[in-house]
């Protein structure tokens, strides 16, 4: 009983939800320096704007006593707002940043944050990945998507590769091919997650499913990527939040 005792004793304790969030806020101020300043603005806002009805209606001990924690909401949604983008702005241009920034898709896609195809890499520290084309694959109802980063050009060429290679096994597969960057019909980073989950369904989960178990057949070379950061640690427990 006692060794049973210890071993409980020496397990990690679950992180609570202020712990949580005081993570997330370390996190974030090392990229938004100004992310307390833009958390306190939005909860004097909030308080402000409450108080300023209740001294309207007449009663503004109560609205003071509800602002309170609305603000402490705003402050909390401004952080985790804030907190989404610097862990985007800390990917951004680093050699697969458009496999972390898959790692955003909710439930129903299925990928993978390791390259499907890569081209032009002279080795696998961070500093070879320079100037290197990346293709990486997220199956979903919309269909097959491919994602290309890197050098344009380079990148055209790999994604058609892959496209040829991906319609062979799932003929009559709706399939998309994306380019993640700044430049014209390319998608920044920070929105592709967005854009995924804004195409238009045609597949059932099922047949999802099974497109990807048939992709999975493709196998290829899976070189190690130094892997970016993943924007979804870089957000609040929306269940903590919600109290669940």
């Amino acid at each position: 009983m006692a060794r049973k005792e210890k071993q409980q004793s020496t397990e990690p304790k679950k992180q609570g939800r202020v712990g949580q969030i005081r993570q997330v806020y370390t996190a974030a101020h090392q990229v938004d320096r100004l992310i307390g300043w833009w958390m306190l603005l939005a909860a004097v806002a909030v308080l402000v704007v409450v108080v300023g009805i209740g001294v309207l209606v007449g009663h503004w001990v109560y609205a003071l006593i509800l602002g309170i924690p609305l603000a402490v909401l705003a402050a909390t949604i401004t952080m985790s707002r804030r907190a989404e983008r610097a862990a985007y702005s800390a990917i951004e241009g680093q050699p697969g940043a458009a496999g972390a920034a898959l790692g955003a898709l909710r439930r129903g896609w299925f990928y993978e944050q390791q390259p499907v195809a890569l081209e032009g890499a002279r080795g696998t520290r961070p500093e070879d990945m320079a100037g290197a084309a990346f293709v990486f694959r997220a199956v979903g109802r919309p269909g097959i998507v491919l994602v290309g980063e890197g050098p344009q050009g380079r990148v055209t060429k790999l994604l058609e590769s892959e496209r040829r290679k991906t319609a062979r096994v799932a003929p009559g597969v709706p399939l998309h091919l994306l380019q993640v960057g700044s430049g014209e019909g390319q998608v920044p980073v920070r929105k592709l997650s967005n854009k995924l989950t804004r195409m238009k369904p045609v597949l059932t989960k099922e047949e999802a499913s099974v497109v990807n178990k048939r992709l999975k057949s493709l196998g290829g070379m899976r070189p190690p990527v130094p892997a970016g950061m993943d924007p979804m640690r870089a957000r609040v427990d929306r269940k903590a939040m919600r109290g669940r």
